[in-house]
């Protein structure tokens, strides 16, 4: 196969192994190399004897990500603060599809961090692409009853953690904007107004940006700092709401250089969780629309 046709090829798959590498890793910086491996994997190899390529190349992809989710997991334990995963801009194809949404929100990847290595990788290409057991046990390396269980131990530890969000566009839409006006403007009633009693604020600013090391939890606790952050702004700030990990979320702009992202998380109607990204490092892929 010349080379041409083997770009080709691997250009067709690129967007799913992205998918796959982000939710395994939670960075798109990661994915982003994981998936650069996979390419000079594949033009390396003789591609007209692999008879299924998205199943080669989604092998490959998978077995690089546990890899680095293994070397990742003794950086996390040193990391300064909560760890978030990086916020990525998505595309109104993943919003408009829930399940593939809630698999990319923040909060499913928050929870992620919790799973093996192994049963990451097994939780992601069952619930989220629908891969059948044999395909995965392929891709991992272990027997289908192995992953049958692997899978079903994923599965229960996440149903058991979760937390059910709301998913009505229209209302995560109007609560966000209304979130933006109160929490720009100083507001602390407008604020207090859309804020769940047992709200929760988790920022990372991973030792690089000032943020609570701890979560704060409460409704007034959360609405001050809210309050007090929106009084630290950067030098020219400008903020949009943009699609952030399938759903609306809140980018705050020092120029055209990135320096906060929000997200926030809605139980009936009202923002239970809010995930505050100050690390400049996380915010590398963010650049204002235009």
């Amino acid at each position: 196969m010349d080379v041409p046709e083997a770009t080709r090829i691997f250009d067709e798959h690129r967007g799913r192994l992205h998918a796959i590498a982000y939710r395994m890793l939670g960075r798109v910086g990661d994915a982003e190399d994981v998936v650069q491996d996979a390419w000079l994997r594949w033009s390396g190899t003789d591609a007209t004897a692999v008879a299924d390529p998205e199943a080669y190349l989604v092998r490959v992809v998978t077995r690089l990500a546990i890899d680095r989710l293994r070397s990742a997991q003794a950086r996390r334990e040193r990391y300064v603060g909560p760890w978030l995963p990086e916020p990525m801009v998505t595309g109104p194809d993943v919003a408009e599809e829930v399940a593939r949404a809630d698999t990319v929100s923040t909060a499913m990847l928050v929870l992620l961090e919790s799973l093996s290595p192994l049963e990451r990788a097994v939780f992601v290409l069952r619930e989220a692409f629908g891969y059948a057991y044999a395909e995965i046990a392929e891709m991992v390396d272990r027997s289908e009853a192995s992953v049958r269980q692997t899978a079903r131990r994923a599965r229960e530890h996440v149903e058991h953690r979760r937390v059910r969000y709301d998913t009505d566009r229209a209302t995560r839409d109007e609560v966000t904007r209304r979130f933006l006006a109160a929490a720009a403007g100083g507001d602390l009633a407008g604020l207090m107004a859309v804020l769940a009693p047992d709200v929760t604020l988790v920022s990372d600013g991973g030792g690089k940006a000032p943020a609570p090391r701890k979560a704060i939890v409460g409704l007034e606790p959360v609405a001050w700092a809210l309050v007090t952050f929106a009084g630290r702004m950067p030098a020219e700030p400008r903020t949009e709401i943009v699609e952030l990990n399938g759903g609306p979320g809140i980018v705050v702009y020092s120029g055209t250089t990135p320096a906060v992202a929000l997200t926030l998380h809605l139980v009936d109607g009202a923002v239970h969780t809010i995930h505050l990204i100050s690390n400049p490092d996380k915010l590398t892929g963010l650049r204002p629309a235009g």
